[in-house]
């Protein structure tokens, strides 16, 4: 099946980016039925999920706005004692960068095994961050769900092996950034900037929207916003990171689970402080809390480490076909933890 007629511009700037009219691709897939088709501007990076909405003919846009022409946004570099990821810079370029794998080690290794090596190649940090759901249910034409403006969450009850253990009443996808669980660990930002050239740089956490605050939305990228880079700070020293993952198909499917530890060590070896993020659990990359808890002051060894397995899984709500999750999810927080924690 053909896709619609659409025009195509490529922006030579930010500011022609930012001026293009462009909307949110959930704002441009949630146009009122009974209305004229096709008339959202939309803009365009890599291009992967774009394209896959576009031919499953969920998505229906008057014009894309290719940013792909803009000099400089692909750039990694130092920045404030941290690092600026543009947004153009594909999860190849993420992976590979020197100073990525030697302070933030768990984004490149999040990064290094997302998707197949020829997406990583294609595919932008920008937006594997803004990439919609892979719910097979919101991915269906045939079904209206919740997120694209009709009654119910299909896969409360339906096929949900796939789907979250956290956080599912309203609805039960997972957050399908694997990068974005890493960069959550990390304490990342993003950098917005309007039309007007006015910048936001709220934290990943917060920029990310869970389906109680909107069901409609997974980020709060407003009308004429270019998400323009990943900003990273500076790390305290004796921070070591670590991600892993578990999918069906090591090589190039979406996790089943991954888990990104942080971890600050004290002089004497001990934890001084703790980030352990849990993603493929939740409808936004999820804190595991108590797991931090227990793991200030201690020594990160076997048993602590199992420890805090468990207590991840705290406030856990699986559905009828995820509940392996669970297991899954307790050794990855421990395997991860026990990397972090081991000799540089």
């Amino acid at each position: 099946m053909a896709m619609n007629r659409f025009e195509w511009t490529s922006a030579r700037s930010v500011a022609e980016a930012a001026g293009a009219g462009a909307v949110n691709v959930a704002d441009a897939m949630l146009a009122p039925p009974d209305g004229p088709p096709g008339q959202a501007v939309v803009l365009k990076a890599g291009g992967i999920d774009l394209l896959d909405l576009m031919k499953e003919r969920l998505l229906a846009p008057r014009r894309l706005v290719n940013l792909r022409a803009i000099p400089g946004l692909d750039a990694i570099a130092e920045e404030a004692g941290g690092l600026r990821i543009g947004a153009l810079a594909t999860l190849e370029q993420v992976a590979a960068n020197p100073l990525v794998l030697r302070r933030y080690t768990a984004l490149a290794e999040a990064a290094g095994g997302s998707a197949s090596p020829q997406i990583r190649h294609v595919a932008t940090i920008g937006g594997n961050l803004l990439q919609r759901p892979r719910c097979w249910y919101f991915r269906s034409a045939a079904h209206r769900c919740l997120r694209k403006g009709g009654g119910k969450c299909f896969a409360v009850h339906g096929e949900n092996q796939y789907h979250a253990i956290f956080a599912n009443e309203v609805c039960s996808v997972v957050h399908a950034s694997t990068a974005a669980t890493a960069l959550v660990a990390l304490g990342a930002r993003v950098e917005l900037v309007n039309a007007q050239g006015e910048l936001r740089r709220p934290l990943l956490d917060e920029f990310l929207v869970a389906p109680e605050t909107d069901v409609q939305r997974e980020n709060d990228l407003r009308p004429g916003e270019v998400l323009t880079a990943v900003l990273l700070p500076a790390l305290a020293d004796g921070t070591r990171s670590a991600h892993l993952r578990e999918a069906d198909k090591l090589s190039f499917d979406w996790p089943i689970a991954d888990v990104a530890v942080v971890l600050q060590h004290d002089v004497d070896g001990t934890c001084a402080a703790a980030s352990v993020v849990l993603g493929s659990a939740a409808p936004v990359p999820r804190r595991a809390r108590a797991a931090e808890d227990l793991l200030v002051g201690e020594a990160i060894d076997e048993a602590a480490a199992r420890e805090a397995g468990q207590a991840a899984l705290e406030a856990c709500t699986p559905l009828s076909g995820n509940r392996h999750k669970q297991p899954i999810f307790a050794a990855l927080v421990r395997r991860a933890l026990l990397r972090a924690a081991g000799p540089g």
